[in-house]
């Protein structure tokens, strides 16, 4: 053994081993779940019980279906609106976290970070008190003369769902942006700035390029949390705030079809792998760019 104490290679007999375990836990828990929804989606439900027999009903319903495809696009629609926003909003606070010195940079990361740690339900809760009749917008807006009376316009509806959603997931596109802007070269921020660029023109031709790939990947990962909430458009969405996450529950709580649930699922899964993929080439591409 080395006196150095330097970690030691792992020995030749067990590298197959992890290697092995390094897959095969990803194909347990991820593909495995994946495949039995494919293959549940092939089923159909009859009084009650799962009909074991190959049909493709479950999607020939989901694309026929009057109800299910429209709700689909507009969860879709929705979602994107909840990434935009959130990037927007995300970006500037990450490039203000870039700018400060020493120990308050993480300092402030990590109180923006808090809200993670606590219950997912209380949060809701916290910001349907904020959006409600009585909440603290509306008596703000009727103390401003802005409205004369509160209003339903930010609660038990689309907007509620959009709001909360954004309020929700900005923590998670503050982290990739942060993490792309603080990986720039502070060398070519000096450089620009000896040639005579304006902090403007620095901003647009060096920094905003280089985080793109930051941005991509906030925009993936804050669209493929919100497409799958069923839990925020349940307590916040009302009747008129339906989304394909709430359709996806009354599937498998409520209706107990699981077949299709499942077809559902699977038309779910295909948008989300594809938001993923798009994100990582998009950041890929524009990190090799420049």
């Amino acid at each position: 053994m080395s006196g150095t104490g330097s970690p030691q290679p792992l020995n030749g007999r067990w590298s197959p081993l992890v290697t092995v375990l390094a897959f095969a836990l990803p194909a347990i828990f991820v593909l495995a779940p994946l495949a039995i929804f494919l293959v549940y989606s092939f089923f159909s439900v009859d009084q009650g019980q799962i009909v074991y027999a190959p049909t493709l009903a479950n999607y020939a319903r989901f694309f026929t279906d009057p109800v299910f495809l429209p709700v689909f696009w507009r969860t879709i629609v929705l979602c994107l609106s909840v990434a935009a926003i959130s990037i927007l909003l995300a970006y500037p606070t990450a490039y203000f976290l870039t700018t400060l010195e020493g120990r308050w940079r993480y300092a402030l990361l990590m109180l923006l970070m808090v809200p993670l740690l606590m219950s997912y339900v209380i949060k809701i809760y916290a910001i349907r008190s904020i959006l409600g009749l009585n909440g603290f917008l509306n008596k703000t807006l009727v103390a401003l003369g802005i409205i004369t009376e509160p209003s339903t316009l930010f609660v038990f509806n689309m907007n509620a769902i959009l709001l909360t959603l954004t309020l929700l997931l900005i923590p998670f596109a503050i982290l990739p942006i942060f993490l792309a802007l603080e990986r720039i070269p502070q060398v070519l921020l000096r450089a620009s700035d000896d040639l005579g660029a304006t902090g403007l023109q620095t901003f647009l031709r060096i920094t905003l390029p280089l985080s793109l790939p930051g941005v991509a990947s906030a925009a993936s990962f804050v669209f493929v949390l919100a497409i799958g909430d069923f839990l925020t458009p349940q307590m916040v969405g009302g009747i008129s705030g339906f989304t394909f996450g709430r359709i996806l529950y009354s599937q498998f709580g409520t209706a107990f079809n699981w077949p299709f649930g499942a077809a559902l699922s699977v038309a779910l899964a295909v948008v989300v792998i594809l938001a993923i993929l798009a994100g990582e080439r998009f950041g890929r591409n524009r990190g090799t760019s420049h």
